[in-house]
């Protein structure tokens, strides 16, 4: 699914403003989002999926704007954060409910999350399981991924996907991923602070830095390098004062 931006704008007072004049992820690509804390990723991925409403401009999906349509709803899915789980139930019961929203059989659910069930660890599916609410924050994490890959969507956005998860769980998922674009033409938006699975994941990079879109570039051997230098001049400071007698100290 084609995502399209037109003159996309949300102010938040004085303090902050997100402003991407344009921007386009064609269809069965991997986009990569990346930038330090307070950008504007979650705003955007917010705005993409119509949780937020726009000052100016819009966000279209498959053609449709997405404040004045519903059609592309049934053909997109997500997990931005544990907002997105419903904690009462447990994760079969939430991967049974995510399921049916989208028209699945019992039966088509169970056989969905088949390729999915290495990737939990024993204790996370089955009838003995505990609420999501008990679940550790990685587990929780892997249920949303797992949620949102279950319809096989065109559209797939994901907002850190690999934060709480253990270095297993990390490669599994970049394999999912990769299987689930290979298997099912998906259009994947990654939003991440990991430079490095961000890299290998999503085939094009832009950086968000305060509400603007600084570089956008497509994935190359060079691009972890270049991004690992992009965060790292906006890391550096000054060298501490030299002491009273007269030596500098490290700090």
């Amino acid at each position: 699914m084609r995502l399209e931006v037109q003159n996309l704008v949300k102010r938040y007072g004085e303090a902050f403003t997100l402003s991407i004049p344009e921007l386009i992820v064609e269809d069965d690509s991997t986009f990569g989002l990346v930038g330090n804390n307070g950008a504007g990723k979650t705003t955007f991925l917010r705005l993409a999926l119509d949780l937020l409403e726009a000052d100016d401009g819009g966000v279209f999906l498959g053609g449709e704007r997405v404040d004045r349509s519903v059609a592309w709803k049934t053909r997109t899915s997500a997990h931005l954060d544990d907002a997105f789980l419903i904690d009462f139930l447990t994760p079969d019961e939430f991967l049974s409910f995510v399921g049916s929203t989208y028209d699945l059989s019992p039966g088509e659910i169970d056989a969905r999350l088949d390729p999915f069930r290495s990737f939990f660890t024993h204790d996370v599916l089955g009838q003995n399981t505990r609420y999501i609410r008990d679940l550790s924050t990685g587990n929780a994490k892997k249920v949303g991924v797992v949620a949102a890959l279950l319809p096989q969507p065109d559209l797939l956005v994901l907002d850190e996907p690999f934060a709480n998860l253990d270095p297993r769980s990390q490669i599994q998922l970049k394999d999912l991923l990769a299987r689930q674009r290979a298997d099912h033409s998906s259009t994947m938006i990654v939003s991440s602070h990991d430079l490095l699975h961000v890299t290998d994941v999503c085939e094009r990079i832009a950086v968000l830095d305060d509400g603007r879109i600084a570089r956008d570039e497509p994935t190359t051997e060079e691009t972890l390098k270049d991004l690992e230098a992009y965060f790292s001049r906006e890391t550096s400071v000054e060298a501490p004062p030299p002491s009273g007698n007269g030596s500098a100290r490290a700090t």
